[in-house]
């Protein structure tokens, strides 16, 4: 019993010893040697100051008003971790020993900088700086490396700045990151939380072979980002460099919400066109920030798509991708629909047309590049395109459509269409369409059922507004038509030239030919040329595309009436809205196109009778209607001069 009592004895003596000779020991002495030890395993300068003591909790170590951790050599843009109030847990047995083995880090408040260059050079690559730089070297050092284990970090109220090489400078305040590392060859789990537009998001991420990875070494990882608008998970591999290989997942249900949390602000994206995405892809990242996508599946909404991408993204994301998709709407990007229009405010009954909704094309700013699709079906809002190939290329807002191979309504159509937002929205192109059905291409684009029948037609235009009404008023252009056997519904001119009358019926014609020009959002034609069996037809007039209004006079002229005459012509004017315009024979003009004789010998008989029966000189050049004119103010002055007499 009483040798038990002498070794217990014994034992309590030697810790009173190692708890006196710990407190002993000054901070300060402490705190130089593990700035030196940190200073070793990471190969950069170290230094912890202001109020340097000794702590046995929460942290065993030492505690210090002051910690800074440099930068690497290559750049002058401050520390990569400076704090205010920092804590570092030590090992006690290695303390007793002359030696610090670091077991905890907590700082509060910190500010830490993390820089990446376009070469792959990250300031997070930590180096013993015995060893020299390991990515300036090929070579196996020449002295053994420190190693380098934290099985703690815990950072609190962080600012986080992310500098990399041609990108916008990323800033985020409020951090908390946890590491938690038991033991050195295996792995790291990492935690953080974040809310840059106020909305909390969660990183969890496991690395395994934490140590080989912080060395540069490429190790198997798991990360996963949750925000209040969705989450994103990768599984895969990486290194330190930034370099990522793998499968990735997207699921958010609300794009615009994932985005801003993320600190990309407000972003505006079209109706199917990713306001909510489910992607799964495979993944390659390079240190330089280049991202290749394969086996991609994207479900943007009402849109999926599948193929390749590729992606820079130091600066504006550009983007080369090859994709295929089924039946593609594309209606949102017109911004037309009824709903919109009825909820501005101005709108009336004698204003009701095109959308005044105002159209916010800023999604055009949002990538530069490349993108050819494959579709069965565009539905572009007004206009249905069926089996497509195109080529989208967009340069600085401004976003060229190259139609190679397009099929639309019966026939094809090739050319481009551009949407240029770079100062203010413009749209335009140059359009070739062949065999093209003709009623259906002019009910989609504007409202007209009238026509039908094949045909051809050329067409460029240009349109500036942020609104559909201001587009089509603003209208320049030219174009030409020329089609074949067709219908026109609501006028038989065959009827018409038997009884002048103008409404219902159809006309049946041979060939349609003419040319236009657009100015001002009005389209004017001169040199229509329409043949049918016994007559051929021209016209000439204006359609208002801004205000929807025609004002279009067509004359059609018989081939043969009687032996005497060759031909009968009667114009008719067709005036009013579009969609039913009001269609009259104008039978003064058809007068003056086929009695102009008849009409002239009875205008000379008239003029002869008054002559006779006023008494006026035939060689008076005055017109029958002034002499009619003149000689009833006469006749009126005579009668008031009686009132005198």
């Amino acid at each position: 019993m009483r040798w038990i009592i002498r070794v217990i004895g014994a034992l309590l003596l030697i810790v009173v010893i190692m708890l006196g000779a710990l407190f002993l020991l000054p901070g300060e002495r402490i705190a130089r040697i593990a700035s030196d030890q940190l200073s070793r395993m990471t190969g950069r300068e170290v230094s912890i100051t202001d109020d340097v003591g000794v702590t046995l909790w929460p942290v065993l170590g030492v505690t210090a008003g002051g910690l800074e951790v440099g930068n690497a050599d290559w750049t002058d843009k401050g520390a990569l971790l400076t704090a205010a109030n920092a804590a570092i847990g030590v090992d006690a047995g290695a303390l007793l020993r002359g030696e610090i083995r670091i077991t905890n880090i907590a700082a509060q408040s910190p500010v830490i900088r993390l820089e990446q260059r376009l070469d792959g050079r990250a300031s997070w690559q930590f180096t013993d700086s015995a060893s020299g730089a390991r990515i300036e070297t090929e070579s196996a050092p020449s002295a053994s490396r420190r190693p380098l284990s934290i099985q703690k970090l815990k950072v609190t109220d962080a600012t986080l700045i992310y500098d990399a090489e041609g990108a916008d400078l990323l800033r985020y305040d409020g951090v908390n990151l946890a590491l938690d590392w038991p033991e050195r060859g295996g792995a790291a789990e990492i935690t953080a939380s974040m809310a840059p537009a106020g909305e909390p998001v969660k990183l969890a991420a496991r690395i395994e072979g934490f140590a080989d990875f912080l060395e540069g070494g490429v190790q198997s990882l798991r990360a996963e980002v949750t925000t209040g608008g969705g989450e994103a998970l990768f599984d895969g591999r990486g290194a330190p460099s930034g370099a990522l290989a793998g499968d990735i997942r997207i699921d958010s249900p609300d794009t615009a919400r994932f985005l801003a949390s993320l600190g990309a602000g407000t972003v505006t994206l079209p109706r199917g066109l990713g306001r909510s995405v489910d992607l799964r892809s495979g993944l390659t990242l390079t240190a330089d920030r280049r991202l290749s996508l394969r086996n991609l599946a994207v479900d943007l909404g009402s849109n999926s798509l599948t193929g390749q991408a590729d992606l820079a993204l130091n600066g504006r994301p550009r983007i080369t991708a090859n994709l295929r998709t089924g039946a593609l709407d594309l209606s949102a990007l017109s911004e037309e629909t009824g709903q919109a229009a009825g909820a501005d405010s101005t709108a009336t009954a004698e204003t009701e047309g095109w959308s005044r909704q105002e159209i916010n094309a800023d999604w055009l700013a949002a990538f530069d590049g490349n993108i050819a699709l494959s579709a069965e079906s565009i539905d572009l809002g007004q206009l249905d395109l069926g089996p497509t190939r195109a080529v989208l290329r967009n340069d600085r807002s401004r976003m060229v459509f190259d139609l190679q191979d397009m099929n639309a309504y019966g026939g094809k159509v090739a050319g481009e269409f551009v949407m240029n937002n770079r100062d203010g929205l413009s749209v335009g192109g140059r359009l070739q369409a062949q065999n093209v059905q003709m009623r259906d291409l002019l009910e989609d684009t504007a409202g007209v059922t009238r026509f039908t029948g094949a045909g051809d037609a050329e067409l460029s235009f240009l349109g500036v507004g942020q609104s559909i009404d201001a587009i089509m008023r603003s209208l320049s252009g030219s174009g030409a038509l020329t089609m074949g056997r067709g219908t026109i519904a609501g006028i038989d001119l065959d009827a018409l030239l038997g009884s002048v009358d103008a409404e219902g019926g159809s006309t049946v014609f041979d060939s349609v030919q003419a040319t236009f020009d657009i100015a001002k959002g009005v389209l004017r034609n001169d040199d229509l040329l329409m043949l049918l069996p016994n007559f051929n037809a021209t016209g000439a007039g204006q359609v208002d595309l801004g205000a929807q209004r025609l004002d279009y006079t067509v004359t059609p002229k018989a081939l043969r009436v009687n032996a005497s005459r060759g031909g009968l012509a009667v114009p008719v004017r067709i005036r009013g809205p579009w969609a039913e315009p009001e269609i009259k024979a104008d039978l003064r003009a058809a007068i003056d196109l086929n009695f102009a004789e008849e009409k002239q010998r009875a205008e000379d008989v008239v003029r002869q009778k008054i002559q006779e029966e006023l008494n006026i000189a035939p060689d008076d050049n005055r017109s029958t209607e002034d002499i009619v004119k003149d000689e009833l103010e006469n006749a009126v002055r005579r009668e008031l001069f009686k009132l005198f007499d």
